[in-house]
């Protein structure tokens, strides 16, 4: 490993860590206080303690490592991997910011509940988007949908926005019709901050690969990544070689972990990655999962 890429696995490491500290103390400081609840884990441990009094803090621990343990059982070693770190520290972050939380209360107090949605809206947009950002997850509820995916042969992307509408919609019958539209407006605001001022404007990223690992790569693409490819016949203009590249639209939130299994492949691969503004066909959307 050289300089560069140390540098870089510490920003990510450090940028990862920051994300999962600002997310803990979203829940703890804003959706826990307040009974604002997304469309994810979190959301299910705040509904079951208001309902049962059980500790929506211990159900993120016990439900994160459960989708640990079933992800490595049913979707493989590599597709676990990403979640791994993360859902234990998101769960030990929890429990980390909920003194930090109690603290800040004390000395800030804010009584416009609109602004507290915003304010929880955009602190929990700009953690996510530093999370996926470096390619990461916090397991829960991406560990769920991929669960979903493959074995309901759902699209990602569909089993997500089903799964957090349900439950965004249970919390209006618990926290009140009030509750549920706050949850509508932080889930519409946190999306716009993570898609474009944090991941990139362009809601997917394209690739233009050329490798000398290229069935590797593809069974990579299709299997790992739910997506098709093209291929165009290419030639060298200075070896005048003859080869293939392979084009293939990913999401903005899998690009960087898409450009680090074609390195994982093949370190002398060539490619360039291009904004994407809009892809018809040819592959699976997926959105950004709520944790």
């Amino acid at each position: 490993m050289n300089k560069q890429d140390v540098i870089e696995t510490i920003f990510r490491g450090i940028t990862f860590v920051l994300g999962t500290f600002l997310l803990g103390l979203t829940f703890n400081l804003f959706f826990k206080r307040y009974d604002l609840i997304v469309g994810s884990m979190s959301g299910i441990g705040l509904i079951l303690e208001e309902t049962t009094g059980f500790s929506s803090t211990l159900f993120i621990w016990i439900s994160s490592i459960a989708l640990l343990i079933i992800s490595y059982i049913l979707l493989g070693k590599e597709s676990t991997s990403n979640a791994a770190i993360g859902s234990i520290l998101y769960p030990l972050m929890v429990t980390t910011t909920a003194p930090i939380a109690e603290v800040i209360e004390k000395y800030v107090t804010i009584d416009e509940h609109i602004l507290i949605v915003i304010l929880a809206a955009i602190a929990y947009g700009i953690s996510n988007g530093m999370i996926y950002k470096v390619g990461f997850s916090t397991g829960g509820g991406d560990i769920l949908m991929q669960l979903i995916s493959k074995y309901m042969n759902i699209p990602t992307a569909s089993a997500n926005a089903f799964y957090s509408a349900i439950i965004v919609f249970i919390s209006g019958f618990v926290f009140g019709w009030t509750s549920f539209v706050y949850a509508v407006i932080i889930l519409i605001i946190s999306n716009i901050v993570i898609n474009k001022l944090l991941v990139g404007i362009s809601n997917s990223k394209v690739f233009f690969i050329r490798t000398n690992k290229a069935k590797e790569i593809k069974n990579v693409i299709n299997s790992e990544f739910e997506s098709g490819f093209t291929i165009l016949n290419t030639e060298s203009s200075f070896l005048k070689r003859h080869g293939e590249l392979i084009m293939v639209a990913v999401s903005t939130r899998k690009y960087y972990q898409l450009k680090n299994r074609i390195l994982d492949i093949d370190p002398d691969a060539f490619f360039v990655i291009n904004d994407c503004y809009e892809v018809n066909g040819g592959m699976r959307k997926s959105n950004i999962p709520f944790l």
